[in-house]
């Protein structure tokens, strides 16, 4: 009997993925048999040089693509197989997200994009989930900002909005591709202690995807892809350490 990922202590989980594009001698493969799991309460950053699958991963984890083979879960439920509006259910309740592309709604003003989860779930946030808000705002810097529209912030308020936004709803599992790409070192590491305390202090898993050794040294976990492969699989590690694991994987010339 297979086992599920809930009883493996896993909240996200792929088997045997594969992910390719073009057809014949045009054919890239971008993930090539990929078994991994992202663990309950467990902050891990994603790193590989460029072209080494690590963002089709995280897209296909979070459902936002689909494997040309392998299986692929989010808390119990199986996502590949999903219809459209499954995926979109699943990911708007127990996903949050923070990527480059901040994705704010230009219309909404700061509070208005870090409650649209809630207006897109069809519901107001309880006095708890207010509370969390606050906390978040407060963590985030953004207190003085919060009828600002988007257009009228930087690049770095907007990525924090966008975080902000994915912290909102408490989801289980937050997907953060190069979350502190836009922030400046203090705003970055403000950011990267709020997604640890998320995982610390609420048990919320965080998967981030990033090229900075500073910013992966802040997580619990830190797993190497090269060729679309996993080839390293480590324990929290020093910004140096993990400096030298990638250095290690680039091509000699």
């Amino acid at each position: 009997m297979e086992s599920s990922p809930s009883d493996l202590g896993l909240v996200a989980r792929v088997i045997d993925l594969t992910k390719t594009y073009g057809t014949d001698s045009t054919t890239v493969t971008a993930l090539d048999g990929v078994n991994l799991g992202i663990r309950a309460g467990e902050f891990t950053a994603i790193m590989g040089p460029s072209g080494s699958g690590k963002s089709t991963l995280m897209h296909i984890m979070a459902g936002l693509d689909t494997p040309t083979s392998g299986r692929a879960w989010i808390g119990d439920d199986e996502i590949t197989g999903m219809t459209d509006r499954e995926l979109t259910l699943i990911r708007r309740r127990r996903v949050g997200f923070v990527f480059q592309a901040f994705n704010l709604v230009p219309t909404l003003d700061v509070l208005g994009n870090i409650r649209f989860p809630f207006e897109l779930d069809g519901r107001t946030p309880t006095a708890e989930e207010s509370a969390w808000i606050d906390r978040v705002v407060d963590s985030l810097g953004l207190a003085g900002r919060l009828r600002h529209r988007p257009s009228e912030l930087s690049g770095g308020q907007q990525q924090r909005v966008a975080i902000a936004r994915a912290l909102a709803t408490r989801p289980s599992l937050i997907f953060a591709d190069e979350p502190t790409g836009n922030l400046d070192s203090r705003s970055g590491r403000e950011v990267l202690a709020l997604l640890s305390a998320a995982a610390v202090d609420h048990g919320q898993s965080i998967a981030m995807v990033t090229h900075d050794p500073i910013a992966a040294s802040h997580a619990d976990r830190v797993v190497l892809l090269a060729d679309g492969r996993v080839v390293a699989d480590r324990a929290r590690s020093s910004a140096e350490e993990i400096a030298q694991a990638m250095l290690a994987m680039e091509p000699v010339r």
